[in-house]
């Protein structure tokens, strides 16, 4: 089965990627701190020059297909809720036989401060449930990931969960917006460049804001 606007089919190219993008579904999610990978769903979409929703659909997701200056990519929101993302990841890459090197999963992370990104080769889920998913469904946790820094509340005071599911603040909104933008901007480098180019330019990268020292926008194509 091909996609219009991809050259994916049978025999699946190696620069055609599943982009996994983490969040929960719906409203009342809609712009929370959990969501973050979300809003790079959205960024990427934004700067596609094609972006269509695939013939074939899993039973609990939206699977889009994107050209992003000139590479395909498949693009994932797992619609299962955070805790079960990883059933919606492997229905989709048995469908279609991806490894999971050949993911890119975007996820917030509490243990980055706002402003930071991570990029990871494989590892740990650091805690993310959506990332913890995935590994256990996949029986590994040797796929690439993106974690999206949200900080941990100042306050001992509030749950974890209530912090996470709570919309961002007015005062982080300028932050984010920059931070979703360069996350945007690094997925596109490992597809054209590659897993190491996005590491060395956005590990080393940080927002200006109280959480972390200005660094300067890493130096990628913009999107």
């Amino acid at each position: 089965m091909d996609f219009p606007g991809t050259t994916l089919g049978a025999c699946q190219p190696a620069r055609t990627q599943l982009v996994v993008c983490l969040g929960n579904p719906g409203d009342k999610y809609a712009g929370t701190r959990h969501n973050a990978g979300f809003l790079v769903a959205d960024q990427l979409q934004a700067v596609s020059a094609f972006d269509a929703a695939t013939p074939w659909q899993p039973a609990c997701g939206e699977l889009r297909s994107l050209d992003l200056y000139g590479f395909d990519c498949l693009l994932l929101r797992p619609l299962a809720y955070m805790n079960s993302s990883g059933e919606v990841v492997k229905e989709v890459t048995a469908r279609f036989g991806f490894s999971p090197a050949e993911l890119i999963v975007v996820s917030d992370c509490l243990d980055l401060p706002l402003g930071r990104l991570r990029i990871r080769a494989g590892g740990s889920s650091a805690g993310q449930k959506g990332v913890a998913s995935i590994a256990q469904h996949l029986e590994t946790g040797a796929f690439p990931r993106f974690r999206i820094g949200i900080g941990r509340p100042q306050s001992t005071d509030i749950a974890i969960i209530d912090y996470v599911l709570a919309p961002w603040t007015s005062a982080e909104q300028a932050v984010v917006r920059q931070v979703v933008a360069v996350a945007a901007n690094l997925v596109v480098t490992a597809l054209k460049q590659g897993l190491n180019a996005a590491m060395n330019l956005g590990n080393s990268w940080s927002a200006d804001n109280i959480n972390a020292s200005e660094k300067g926008e890493p130096n990628v194509e913009k999107v």
